[in-house]
């Protein structure tokens, strides 16, 4: 392992004012006993409406830990923020985490052994999280399950964004992956180099409630899945051979029943019906695609600072 080597730690910040200044003691205390080592905290303040700046611009650093604030024009989203980081870090190590205290900043050693170790892109996998309750753990194993269905990529299942990456990685994801619709934990996991996996449990939210609601997760996968996957594009080669076994079914029924009382209208029906959900549920897919070309073509910033000290 080389001495003084520089960890960037990229903490996303949304309404943390109960909680930031537990997280940044916590983590300042456990960093500072780690030798061989500087640090640098960036702060990615993601349109707070609470007091979480002021907090932020309050901290003081030390010899081995530095500070650097980023705070955003309005809210841009978590993956806005984790960009910004990414784009504003200079550390040979980057290390992205919530400042929520549910990423242990405790398994901060842990992931720089693997790194001295030779790994370069870390994915922390998450194996229980309590305070996410059971509807949320069951569409999180659900969305990993369908993407890993759908895509030739395959993420691994429980994977957070809690993860770190090395300069190398950082580097590609600077310059190469600048998509507007956005899933980070996703992009650590597709451009390869040297991996490594640290499981770990979630631990309680110092204070506060979870920003991600159920609308927000939902958006989240369905932009996911766009992004990683063209196989809901080809469903309506599945859905035409449906149909036309579905017809041909239609056909030797009617053949069969052409005799006496008109019959077969409750089954005309339904096979109407079914065809324009299929239709509809075609038509939504290829409307979800358009609207992420639609937002690419745009290309608007995917942040817009406000300041950086």
């Amino acid at each position: 392992m080389e001495d003084n080597r520089l960890v960037s730690l990229i903490i996303s910040v949304y309404n943390e004012e109960q909680g930031i200044e537990q997280f940044y003691s916590v983590t300042k205390e456990i960093v500072e006993k780690i030798e061989g080592y500087s640090f640098e905290f960036v702060f990615v303040n993601d349109g707070s409406a609470d007091k979480s700046q002021e907090l932020i611009d309050g901290f003081k650093g030390s010899d081995r830990v530095s500070l650097k604030r980023i705070e955003f024009s309005r809210n841009f989203g978590h993956e806005a923020a984790m960009c910004a980081g990414l784009d504003y870090a200079s550390g040979d190590y980057l290390i992205f985490m919530d400042a929520d205290l549910q990423h242990p900043p405790a398994l901060i050693p842990k992931i720089l052994g693997k790194f001295s170790e030779g790994a370069e892109c870390i994915s922390m996998v998450r194996t229980k999280n309590e305070t996410a309750g059971l509807i949320k753990n069951i569409t999180s194993s659900l969305f990993y399950g369908l993407i890993n269905k759908l895509s030739v990529m395959k993420l691994e299942p429980g994977a957070s964004d809690f993860f770190a990456i090395s300069k190398r990685p950082a580097e590609v994801l600077r310059n190469n992956y600048r998509e507007k619709i956005r899933f980070m934990r996703g992009f650590v996991q597709n451009i390869g180099f040297n991996k490594a996996i640290i499981e770990y449990e979630a631990a309680k939210r110092v204070a506060g409630e979870s920003h991600y609601s159920l609308k927000k997760l939902w958006r989240l996968s369905m932009d996911t899945i766009v992004c990683f996957s063209d196989i809901p594009l080809k469903a309506g080669t599945f859905a035409s051979v449906i149909s036309a076994l579905i017809g041909f079914i239609l056909i030797i029924y009617t053949l069969f029943t052409r005799q006496g009382a008109p019959s077969g209208y409750a089954t005309i029906v339904i096979v109407l019906c079914f065809m324009f959900a299929v239709l509809f549920l075609l038509l939504g897919i290829i409307g979800q695609y358009i609207a992420v070309i639609y937002n690419e073509m745009k290309d608007r910033p995917i942040y817009i600072l406000k300041d950086i000290r």
